[in-house]
């Protein structure tokens, strides 16, 4: 599969978001996306997986079965969670009984198996994100993208997660993936691709990179969201520290929750590259 020349932007005058990306993803390929916030990340993996189409350029040599985990799951439809799953395997082309086994399959394999009969809507956060990833491992995809498909997952998942990364990977699939944490799958990506300015290049498996980290406190609310790990709570008051590419997501999770946002600062903080 290749990217060749491609750039997106939106509208026809709009502001170019890429330009002239070209990478090549080969059967069996495991690759990384790295970048900061607003760089471009999800268009890059939205141009990969197919939701979107170039605005110049070409992709060729996409694997028929392709899927996707967005940053955020729809979770608002009307349906259960094993029900969404069967209707999703069927679309991708499997038979009932297949769709409904591997369905109950991954909903086991996620923890998540005493929720095959609950209607989405009724799903916690953690819950729904472990059906949308379960979603996009029914068919066996040749092309698994996943966009910060880790949040919201608990530590048992996220290593099932990664053992199904692996597992596709050495299928001959090929897996594009973005998280906040520069330690997943550390050392596995046979490609490391880096977004900024507009443009998209292969960097060092080795490098080192400045991850921004941001510092929050806030004040007024009780317990800290779920899934927001590392957060400190004393008299009232919450402090923690996290990658400035998850921070829009927590500082709504926080908002949500009830908290008042007291103080930002950011640091940069030097970790391996994988």
């Amino acid at each position: 599969m290749r990217l060749e020349g491609v750039g997106r932007r939106y509208g026809a005058r709009g502001p170019w978001v890429l330009r002239e990306v070209g990478l090549a993803l080969p059967a069996g390929t495991l690759a990384r996306v790295t970048g900061t916030n607003g760089t471009g990340k999800s268009t890059l993996l939205r141009l990969v997986a197919g939701i979107d189409a170039p605005s110049e350029g070409r992709v060729t040599g996409r694997p028929a079965r392709t899927a996707y985990v967005p940053e955020r799951f729809p979770a608002a439809l009307p349906l259960t969670a094993a029900g969404y799953l069967i209707h999703l395997g069927r679309i991708q082309g499997l038979g009932g009984a297949v769709a409904r086994a591997r369905a109950g399959e991954w909903l086991d394999r996620f923890g998540a198996a005493a929720y095959g009969d609950t209607p989405l809507g009724e799903l916690s956060k953690g819950t729904s994100q472990k059906v949308a990833v379960a979603q996009a491992l029914l068919a066996e995809p040749g092309l698994l993208v996943l966009d910060e498909a880790w949040t919201g997952l608990d530590a048992a998942a996220r290593a099932e997660l990664d053992r199904a990364v692996r597992e596709r990977v050495a299928a001959g699939g090929r897996v594009v993936f973005v998280d906040h944490d520069p330690r997943r799958l550390a050392g596995e990506a046979e490609a490391v691709y880096e977004v900024a300015s507009g443009r998209v290049r292969r960097a060092e498996a080795n490098a080192v990179a400045t991850v921004p980290s941001v510092r929050i406190t806030a004040s007024g609310g009780t317990e800290p969201p779920t899934g927001i790990a590392g957060a400190q709570v004393d008299g009232g008051r919450l402090t923690l520290t996290i990658d400035a590419d998850r921070s829009d997501a927590v500082l709504r999770a926080l908002l949500d929750a009830g908290w008042h946002i007291d103080h930002l600062s950011t640091e940069g903080v030097r970790v391996p590259r994988p």
